[in-house]
C-alpha cells in the first residue's frame, strides 16, 4: 500500500481487469456450447475474453488461466505486463494482439530474435485464424516480397532489429512502390525489458558499402608486444585504453625501424589512429567474449544477450583492427546512411504495450523513456523455488573449483542443472573442466545459437547439465522430466553476478515455473569483472581457509558494484537519447520532405522553377513523365547524400564535444548548437547540388543514366555496433599522453 501511495512501479491497480475476467468466467459455459465461435465484439471485453479463451482451448489445447486473461487486458490497456517465466506470456500476447487487430489496428509483435518471432507466429496461428485475424512473421532470411506479405497481415511478428532495419531501408528507397513497412499502429513488445532497456543503449545504424577495406597487420603485431601497466593503461570502466610515455617511446622506436629515425607519433595523426585502434582491439576486445570468429569472419556478440549480433560490426577502423588481430582479410568499409534508436523506433507507434518476466526492476525507465506503466500479474500458482544465498569467494580459481564440485555433487543425485555463465569463454572453460571429471554437458553459447531453443527445452530432464551464456533460450519453457520434481526440480547456478539484478532474476526464473519445485544459487568471486570494474576501490574482507568470504561486507561490495553498473547502463541509455533526440527530430523533418519528393512532383517543380530553360529543353526531347522521374532521382540522391554528410558531421562533433567542458561549456548544449546550424545548411546544400546536377544530367527517352550522372547507391548494407568513441580524439589522446608522463 505504501508503494502504491508513492506510485512505485508494479503497483498498478488490477481490480478492473479482474472484474472483467470474472464476468468472462460467467459466460464460459454458454460460449463452450457454441458449435462455431462468433467474431468477438471489442466493445465488450468480457465477451472477448470468453471467446478468446475458448478459441485457445479448441485450437491450441491451451485454456488460459484467469491471470493470463488479466495480462491480456493489461496489454490492451497499454501497459507492460510482468508475468513470471512459464506463466504463458506468449498466449496472453497473442490474445491481446488479436484484440487490437479486431479494433482495426495493425499490430507489430516485437521480439528479441528471429526464432521467437517465427515460433510464436506459427504456434499462435490457429488461434488468430479462429478469431478472424491474419498473422505473418519476418526474419533475417525473409525476402523483400515475403516481408511485404508479412507486413500486410493484421498482426506481424518480427525481431526489433529486423523491423528497425526495414524502417531504415524504407527511408532509402527511390520508388514509392519499394516501401514495405506500413504506417505503424500498435507495438506489442515481447521481453520488453530486453528490447526497451538493454537493446536501447545501442542505436540501429544502417551502413552502405563504400570501398574495399584495408587493415594494418603490422600494427596488430606491434601492440601485441606491449605490456599492460607498463606500455599502456586501461581506465577503471574498462572502456578506454591509452599509451603511457614508455609505451609511446616503444611504439616510436618500432615505427622508426620502417619510417626512419626521429619519428614523433603525435606528429603523424594517421599512425596515432592506427596504433590506438590496434591497441583497443588488442586490450579491450576479447575473442569468445566480445566476438567470435566463424566462417572466416569476425562476428560480434550482443553484450546483453550473449548471442551473435548478425550483420553487425564496429565502425570501420575498429572492425579492420580486430580483423588484423585475427589475421583475417579486411571486410568492406562503409558509410553510415541512417540510424534510429530503439526509443525512436518504438515511439513511432501511437499505441504500445509489452510483457516480460522482469519489468518492475526497470519500471521507472519504462515510464521515463516510453511513458509505460507496469502491471505486475500474480502467478497462477505460488512460486516455491528455493533461492539460496550467494556463495562468495576471494578468487576466481577458488570459485571455479567450488562451482565444479557443486555441479558434480548435485549431478550425482540426478537433479538437472542449468549453469548460467557470463561469456562464451567461461562456458567453454567450465564445460572442459566438467568433461575432465567425466561429466558430460551441453553448451549453449553464441557459437551454436541456432540450436538454443531445442537445447534449453531439454534442460529439465533427469541428469541434464546445460551450460548457457547470459539468458540464452529466453522464451522457451523448461519442463521438468519424469521424477525430477521429487529430486527438487531444476537447479540453477549462476557463475557470477550480472551487471543487473534483473538479469540475475531472469536466470533464477528458469526454475520454479507454474509452481514447480526448483532452486538457485550464485557463485561469485571478488575478482569477477563486475567487482573489479565497478567497485575497484572497495577494500575486500579476508576469506576463510576454504576461500569463502563470509563477512557481510563481501555481499555489500557485490551489491554496490551491481548498483554502480546499473547506474552506468542507465546513463548510457540516457545519453543515447539526449544526443539523438534532436537528430531524430531533424530526421523526421527530412523524411517529411523526402516523402513529398517520393510520392509527388515537388522535385520536378523545384528544378523547373530553378532552371526553366533546361527544363523546357529536356521536356521537349524526353517527355514529362521521364523528366519528372529523373528529377525525383536526382533530388532524392542529393538529399540522401546530404543527410549522410550531416550524420558524419555530427559524429565528428560528438567525438570531441566533451572537451568543451574545459571551456566551461555544456557539451549537450554545444552539440545541439552545432546540430541546428548543420541542419540549416543541409537543405540549402541539397538544393544547390541538385540544381547543379540537373544542369548536366544525362537524361534520354530511356530515363536518367544513373552511372553517367554519378548517382551510386550502396550495393550492400549492414549495421554498426555504435558506442562512445573508444579511443578518443587526437586531442584527448595527447591529453592522456601528458597524464601518462605525469604518472611516470
Amino acid at each position: 500500500m505504501f508503494r502504491k501511495l508513492l506510485q512505485r512501479p508494479g503497483t498498478l491497480d488490477l481490480t478492473p481487469f479482474e472484474r472483467v475476467v470474472a464476468k468472462a468466467g460467467e459466460r464460459a459455459e454458454g460460449i463452450a456450447a457454441l458449435d462455431e465461435l462468433p467474431t468477438p465484439a471489442m466493445d465488450d471485453l468480457a465477451e472477448f475474453c470468453a471467446i478468446a479463451r475458448e478459441a485457445a482451448d479448441r485450437t491450441l489445447g491451451l485454456r488460459p488461466y484467469d491471470v493470463q486473461l488479466v495480462g491480456t487486458l493489461a496489454l490492451l490497456a497499454g501497459h507492460v505486463a510482468e508475468m513470471a517465466t512459464g506463466e504463458g506470456k506468449t498466449l496472453s500476447g497473442a490474445m491481446a494482439a488479436a484484440g487490437y487487430a479486431l479494433q482495426g489496428k495493425r499490430v507489430h509483435v516485437i521480439s528479441v530474435n528471429d526464432y521467437l518471432a517465427r515460433r510464436d507466429a506459427e504456434w499462435m496461428g490457429p488461434l488468430y485464424t479462429a478469431l478472424g485475424v491474419s498473422v505473418g512473421w519476418i526474419g533475417q532470411g525473409s525476402t523483400r516480397e515475403e516481408r511485404r506479405e508479412a507486413y500486410a497481415k493484421n498482426v506481424t511478428y518480427g525481431s526489433v532489429s529486423e523491423i528497425g532495419f526495414d524502417v531504415l531501408r524504407d527511408r532509402m528507397v527511390t520508388s514509392a512502390a519499394d516501401q514495405i513497412v506500413p504506417e505503424p499502429n500498435v507495438a506489442l513488445i515481447d521481453e520488453a525489458d530486453s528490447v526497451l532497456v538493454d537493446e536501447a543503449r545501442v542505436p540501429l545504424v544502417l551502413a552502405g558499402a563504400a570501398d574495399p577495406g584495408t587493415s594494418v597487420p603490422s600494427m596488430a603485431a606491434l601492440v601485441r608486444q606491449l605490456v599492460r601497466g607498463y606500455h599502456y593503461e586501461i581506465d577503471e570502466q574498462g572502456r578506454n585504453v591509452f599509451l603511457t610515455a614508455l609505451g609511446t617511446d616503444a611504439v616510436e622506436e618500432t615505427l622508426g625501424e620502417t619510417l626512419g629515425e626521429g619519428v614523433n607519433l603525435y606528429d603523424t595523426p594517421d599512425k596515432v589512429t592506427e596504433v590506438n585502434l590496434a591497441l583497443h582491439a588488442h586490450a579491450l576486445l576479447t575473442r569468445d567474449i566480445d566476438y567470435i570468429v566463424r566462417d572466416g569472419r569476425v562476428q560480434l556478440i550482443n553484450p546483453s544477450r550473449g548471442r551473435v549480433a548478425l550483420l553487425q560490426r564496429w565502425p570501420d577502423g575498429l572492425q579492420a583492427a580486430v580483423e588484423a588481430k585475427e589475421a583475417l582479410p579486411a571486410s568492406e568499409t562503409g558509410e553510415i546512411l541512417d540510424s534510429i534508436t530503439i526509443q525512436g523506433l518504438i515511439t513511432r507507434y501511437p499505441e504500445k504495450c509489452g510483457m516480460t518476466g522482469t519489468a518492475v526492476a526497470v519500471g521507472e525507465q519504462l515510464t521515463e523513456f516510453y511513458d509505460l506503466q507496469v502491471a505486475a500479474i500474480q502467478p497462477n500458482k505460488p512460486c516455491v523455488r528455493v533461492d539460496e544465498p550467494d556463495v562468495l569467494y576471494a578468487t576466481v580459481t577458488d570459485r571455479d573449483m567450488a562451482l565444479a564440485h557443486k555441479i558434480v555433487e548435485v549431478h550425482a543425485t540426478g537433479r538437472p542443472i542449468l549453469i548460467g555463465t557470463l561469456d562464451v569463454a567461461e562456458s567453454e572453460r567450465l564445460a572442459l573442466t566438467l568433461r575432465g571429471r567425466g561429466i558430460d554437458c551441453v553448451v549453449l553459447n553464441a557459437k551454436n545459437d541456432a540450436e538454443e531453443a531445442s537445447i534449453i527445452a531439454k534442460a529439465g530432464e533427469r541428469g541434464a547439465i546445460t551450460v548457457s551464456t547470459q539468458m540464452a533460450g529466453r522464451g522457451t519453457d523448461i519442463r521438468l522430466g519424469e521424477d525430477v520434481a521429487e529430486l527438487g526440480g531444476l537447479y540453477v547456478i549462476g557463475s557470477g553476478r550480472h551487471t543487473s539484478t534483473r538479469l540475475d532474476d531472469q536466470l533464477r526464473g528458469r526454475a520454479g515455473r507454474q509452481g514447480d519445485p526448483g532452486g538457485s544459487v550464485f557463485y561469485v568471486s571478488l575478482e569477477d569483472e563486475l567487482i573489479t570494474r565497478f567497485a575497484p576501490d572497495e577494500r575486500p574482507p579476508a576469506a576463510d581457509k576454504d576461500g569463502v568470504v563470509r563477512h557481510r561486507r563481501g555481499d555489500h561490495i557485490v551489491g554496490h558494484a551491481q548498483r554502480v553498473a546499473e547506474g552506468a547502463n542507465l546513463e548510457i541509455h540516457r545519453n543515447t537519447w539526449r544526443y539523438t533526440r534532436l537528430l531524430e527530430h531533424q530526421r523526421s523533418l527530412v523524411l517529411e520532405h523526402r516523402d513529398k519528393i517520393l510520392h509527388g512532383d515537388s522535385a520536378a517543380d523545384a528544378l523547373a522553377e530553378a532552371r526553366p530553360e533546361r527544363w523546357a529543353e529536356l521536356l521537349e526531347s524526353v517527355g514529362e513523365d521521364v523528366l519528372r522521374e529523373a528529377a525525383r532521382q536526382i533530388v532524392l540522391f542529393h538529399l540522401d547524400a546530404g543527410w549522410t554528410r550531416h550524420m558524419a558531421f555530427l559524429t565528428e562533433v560528438r567525438e570531441g564535444i566533451h572537451l568543451r567542458v574545459l571551456g566551461r561549456m555544456n557539451p549537450l548544449d554545444e552539440f545541439h548548437r552545432e546540430a541546428v546550424a548543420g541542419y540549416q545548411r543541409l537543405l540549402a546544400e541539397v538544393e544547390e547540388s541538385s540544381v547543379e546536377a540537373f544542369e548536366t544530367a544525362p537524361v534520354t527517352a530511356d530515363g536518367l543514366d544513373l552511372a553517367a550522372a554519378d548517382i551510386k547507391r550502396p550495393t550492400a548494407t549492414w549495421t554498426y555496433m555504435v558506442q562512445e568513441n573508444p579511443f578518443g580524439t587526437a586531442l584527448e589522446r595527447i591529453l592522456k599522453r601528458v597524464a601518462g608522463k605525469d604518472r611516470d
